[in-house]
């Protein structure tokens, strides 16, 4: 790896120009360096993108540490068992989790680039020009080809009376040494369930607001479960709001909203963000080089991962869609290999397993059953509460369901998902089972082991047509 920012950065001497050193960016560049190209990785902040700093490891971090909390409280499942954990120590906590983030930082991103001579590092923002150029902070930098992966940022939400709120995103919700006694999280998305549930069982109490609902693009079944564990867990759902000011008063933030025609006021110490993220698009100049982008600002490219101009390519959450870090490492691969080879592959999300790492988890893939039907698809469904998976029984924890959609005229399998305390490890067979054009007879058919959370995915598919419960389901 070289450094370009010292002196005069060299101009045409590129095969590739990067934008962003994230999963994206590092993908993008990797690729390209291993298949020959001399590469430019366009930096701008702290190396490594969203994921790594601010997002999956932080949080699943934080995860961990306050499922320890639950599990002792929980205890009382088993007989002649006692034990208790609580909180001592929160910004030891956090302090933790810094120190991991910063490791895996060094680990991932930073102590890799010194084995890719062909990759020149250089830190700056940069800005299309007219002649289809990228300047960074002045110095240009021209290129054959350029792929954008520029990640994305918290979206803030257009309410009366916010900007007098001194309100937390994820980021900054994460670096709390203090925790609140009380919060606010608006949005009902993957971000806030699982920021909720670590702060209700780190102490705090939790109220989430939302327009739509817990996780609105998922099953009902599942929604309608998990709102219900929340709520045993002491966090308050208010869904279908129509939000209409914030207030402060007495050092609280008071939300004034209305839930099918009546006033809901919610009030609390402080208020989380977590209304979605948008990509970071806004001050590349984009318009300028002619390169479009929809309405939240995500930038169009077709099935190769191309923008709507010829030599530029995007990939990751700059585009808007499958924001998760294996899918920008996934597309940005595809991005570097059609710029640089002309391999001609294609983005294909339609395996793409997701993750909300709540407890339980909700583990998806595929469609669900009101996205088949509105593709005209005549479905059969399978909906397997977890007191029926042996699993759940023994481990005496029965939250949960597994449900699978599938064509009822092929009985090949279209989607799965799941809720389930380890529910994430077993999403994957349900991606190759989709992936390899199963039927539900194929899934059902085959040979799982004994006592595992996976093995539901089998018993789900059985019961299609017949009764699990007259199963032995060996």
């Amino acid at each position: 790896m070289k450094d370009c920012c010292d002196g005069e950065t060299p101009k045409g001497d590129f095969d590739l120009l990067v934008i962003g050193a994230g999963s994206a960016g590092f993908s993008a560049a990797i690729t390209a360096a291993d298949d020959g190209a001399r590469v430019a990785l366009i930096g701008h902040g702290t190396i490594g993108g969203t994921c790594v700093n601010v997002g999956c490891v932080p949080s699943k971090a934080m995860i961990r540490a306050v499922e320890i909390i639950h599990s002792a409280r929980a205890v009382d499942r088993f007989d002649g068992i006692e034990a208790s954990a609580k909180v001592t120590d929160w910004a030891a906590v956090v302090r933790q989790k810094q120190a991991l983030v910063d490791d895996l930082r060094a680990a991932k991103y930073i102590d890799v680039l010194p084995n890719y001579d062909a990759v020149t590092y250089v830190e700056g923002a940069a800005q299309f020009q007219a002649d289809g150029s990228v300047a960074v902070d002045g110095k240009v930098i021209k290129a054959g080809k350029t792929i954008i992966a520029t990640g994305s940022r918290p979206h803030i939400p257009d309410i009366d009376g916010l900007e007098n709120v001194d309100w937390l995103d994820s980021t900054s919700a994460l670096g709390l040494e203090v925790l609140p006694t009380s919060l606010t999280i608006m949005g009902g998305g993957y971000i806030g369930v699982e920021l909720a549930q670590i702060c209700a069982r780190a102490g705090a109490k939790v109220t989430i607001v939302t327009r739509r609902g817990l996780l609105p693009e998922a099953e009902p079944e599942i929604r309608a479960a998990l709102t219900e564990y929340f709520a045993d867990e002491g966090i308050t759902v208010w869904g279908g709001l129509t939000y209409e000011r914030f207030e402060r008063s007495n050092e609280r933030v008071i939300l004034h909203s209305r839930q099918n025609g009546k006033p809901v006021v919610v009030a609390s110490e402080r208020l989380l963000l977590t209304t979605g993220r948008v990509p970071n698009t806004d001050n590349l100049g984009l318009h300028i080089a002619g390169i479009k982008t929809d309405k939240r600002g995500g930038i169009v490219t077709n099935a190769q991962m191309r923008t709507t101009v010829a030599h530029v390519y995007a990939a990751g959450d700059a585009t808007g869609r499958d924001q998760f870090v294996y899918m920008a490492a996934y597309g940005a691969k595809i991005a570097a290999k059609n710029a640089m080879t002309g391999a001609g592959l294609v983005y294909d999300n339609s395996t793409m397993p997701a993750v909300v790492f709540c407890d339980p988890q909700v583990a998806s893939v595929g469609m669900t059953e009101a996205a088949a039907n509105a593709q005209g698809i005549e479905t059969l469904t399978s909906v397997l509460p977890l007191e029926h998976v042996p699993r759940a029984l023994a481990a005496r924890d029965t939250r949960g369901l597994i449900k699978l959609v599938a064509d009822k005229n092929s009985k090949k399998l279209l989607g799965a998902h799941i809720l389930a305390p380890e529910g994430s490890d077993s999403i994957q067979t349900a991606a190759m089972a989709l992936k390899a054009g199963m039927t539900y007879d194929d899934l059902g058919a085959m040979i799982f082991p004994y006592l595992t959370t996976v093995e539901g995915l089998k018993l789900a598919a059985q019961t299609f047509e017949k009764d699990v419960a007259k199963s032995r389901n060996l």
